[in-house]
């Protein structure tokens, strides 16, 4: 239900809700990028060690990412909505704690303690503050607007909001943060100026929440995103979720896609200055990733309204892994072929990128239609629960296969170089290829399913 005075859905809802994936990538995305590298290079904590405390967090969060999810059900309805305000409440302590993750001094500790310190600093981000900020902000999607195209619009700016984020952060802290180490001939952490980056992403973060807020509307009231108030006790919602074959399918989606994804990121900050000899070049990737991205958004929104979001993410993540797989064979000896074949797959692992937000609201509309009640936080929570999984899973295995190859950053050999190289072009293949068959076998909301759903709520709603 719309309030009359409430201003049209438009370029500002858009343009907020691009600025909080902005906001949540300076800390999300810096994290699943840089901190096994910051906690391996500079605090001396083990690979294997990181990934284990990465992989423990994630139960902790199969508690708080669903009860964020319930008191966004739950929260009264106000003037400002009912997921808003979480993001100007808690957008301080987010940053604060990804701030407090990068602290080099931490390396004089014991090294129990180093460990102990990251595992309290990294629960303290991860399965608090930025879970009560994430949950509100993903779930509000569908109660800025009603209409499909809409939604597939903020998908799609969220995801340019965090592609900026990531071209910042995955360009930029090499180039500012990296520094020529001549004993071992390799680029290294700088440990102060990585912190200093750490402080300087937490103040942009708190800045692109605020514009999330101040920019961005909710316009459906309480006959949709309201009617949650009414929901399941938590374990009627949990057993529901069980039985939801698109919920569950578009979990182990993200888990893949997270997994292959954030493999790939990561494992640049491995490849490129121990197996190319050039942490710089990781800020050109990212630049042709950039272009990469580019192609895709504007190839997703005409292929998805064409063939379908689910249909066009097949073929997409398809594309993607038998790149990888390609450039896993051919092992190119020059660093300018290996960016190029990077960039080709992001412009398939893209498109899915574009669609996937707007996937978890064909989702949301799924459940309501099978359990008969809407319960937008509570879906959504079990979604960021999964992709959280999708992230600890890719350290968890990187830093495995980092362990298991014998990575040394003092005792660098031809061995581990070929390792590491074979970590960042295999699991990404496999992976992406997985997702496809997913999306293709086991998700059941492809094009003509999606357009009956919408159809039954718009007759359900129009009063």
């Amino acid at each position: 239900m719309k309030d009359n005075k409430t201003p049209p859905f438009g370029i500002k809802d858009k343009l907020g809700y691009l600025f909080g994936d902005f906001g949540n990538d300076f800390t999300f995305l810096f994290s699943s990028s840089f901190l096994m590298k910051f906690y391996t290079d500079v605090i001396g904590v083990s690979a294997g060690v990181v990934g284990v405390i990465m992989m423990s967090a994630r139960i902790i969060d199969a508690f708080t990412d669903v009860a964020m999810g319930r008191i966004c059900d739950k929260s009264p309805l106000s003037a400002r909505g009912k997921f808003r305000p979480w993001i100007i409440r808690m957008c301080v302590p987010v940053a604060v704690s990804s701030f407090l993750m990068y602290i080099p001094a931490v390396a004089n500790l014991p090294y129990t303690l180093r460990v102990l310190y990251l595992f309290i600093t990294y629960i303290l981000w991860g399965s608090f503050f930025y879970t009560s900020v994430n949950i509100p902000y993903g779930s509000m999607a569908s109660a800025i607007s009603p209409e499909s195209g809409d939604r597939q619009s903020l998908s799609t700016f969220r995801t340019i909001g965090g592609m900026l984020a990531g071209a910042i952060i995955t360009a930029g802290v090499p180039l500012f943060a990296f520094i020529k180490d001549p004993s071992l001939g390799i680029d290294v952490i700088a440990p102060y100026r990585f912190s200093v980056t750490a402080g300087v992403f937490s103040i942009l973060a708190v800045v692109c929440y605020l514009l999330c807020y101040f920019l961005t509307t909710e316009r459906v009231r309480s006959k949709t995103v309201g009617e949650a108030q009414n929901s399941n006790n938590v374990f009627t919602m949990l057993k529901n979720a069980a039985s939801n074959r698109a919920l569950i399918s578009i979990i182990a989606a993200s888990v893949v896609m997270l997994l292959s994804q954030l493999t790939m990121q990561q494992m640049s900050n491995y490849v490129f200055p121990v197996t190319y000899g050039n942490a710089k070049m990781i800020s050109l990737s990212t630049v042709i990733m950039l272009f990469g991205m580019a192609v895709a958004a504007a190839l997703a929104k005409p292929l998805s309204e064409r063939f379908g979001k689910a249909e066009v993410s097949v073929v997409s993540n398809l594309f993607a892994g038998i790149i990888n797989l390609i450039l896993f064979f051919i092992r190119p000896s020059s660093v300018y072929v290996y960016i190029v074949f990077q960039a080709v797959s992001w412009i398939g692992l893209g498109i899915f990128a574009m669609v996937n937000w707007a996937l978890i609201t064909d989702v949301i509309d799924y459940s309501e239609i099978k359990n008969g009640v809407r319960e937008d936080g509570s879906v959504y929570a079990l979604y960021s629960f999964a992709r959280k999984l999708g992230q600890a899973a890719s350290s968890g295995v990187s830093g495995a296969l980092l362990t298991l190859i014998g990575y040394n950053p003092d005792n660098i050999t031809s061995g581990v170089k070929s390792g590491i190289f074979n970590i960042a072009t295999l699991v990404p293949a496999i992976g992406l290829i997985l997702l496809a068959a997913i999306l293709w076998f086991w998700y059941p909301l492809h094009k003509k399913q999606v357009e009956e759903n919408i159809r039954i709520l718009k007759e359900k709603h129009k009063d």
